[in-house]
């Protein structure tokens, strides 16, 4: 069985096998957790995301999709990358937002990593309500099925270790 645990911090300083990267469909970086991840992990990350593209993923990864690169300088083995859905008040994306903790946990797996730190993925810019942002994530990763020992929900602020704390019991 899976333990989640919940710290307030930086995820780009957690020494895990992989740090989920809430990322967009380009994979070249940007802001927030993305923009964290790739100025601390270094040039070794945009170049492993920029072979990505050039292989198979031309038109970038799809909302609700991941895939892993090497972790450069970070504490960690791997980056898994998945792009998160903006969010919607007309518009139920969240199987989509459930989709990015399930397919990073597959991801996981497929590399052998025992322990992953995950964002609150959506929750920044995308504009995902925090507290149902953690409760999509608390309980998708609860019920998949994964040989990841440690989940780590790393959450910037006092505000979102509360949201996820509420719903992790």
């Amino acid at each position: 069985m899976t333990t989640l645990t919940l710290v307030q911090g930086d995820i780009t300083r957690q020494t895990v096998d992989a740090v989920v990267n809430a990322a967009n469909s380009s994979l070249l970086g940007g802001g927030g957790v993305d923009g964290a991840i790739h100025r601390r992990g270094g040039p070794a990350i945009l170049a492993a995301c920029r072979e990505l593209r050039a292989a198979h993923l031309g038109k970038g990864l799809p909302t609700g999709r991941a895939v892993a690169t090497t972790a450069g300088d970070l504490d960690a083995r791997w980056v898994i990358h998945t792009v998160g859905p903006v969010w919607s008040a007309t518009e139920d994306r969240g199987g989509l937002l459930a989709s990015c903790y399930r397919e990073s946990l597959r991801v996981a797996d497929e590399l052998g990593a025992r322990t992953v730190a995950f964002p609150a993925i959506s929750t920044g810019v995308y504009g995902w309500p925090l507290d149902d942002g953690a409760r999509i994530a608390v309980e998708t990763v609860r019920a998949t099925k994964t040989s990841v020992e440690e989940a780590r929900f790393v959450l910037f602020d006092e505000r979102a270790y509360e949201a996820f704390a509420a719903r992790a019991g």
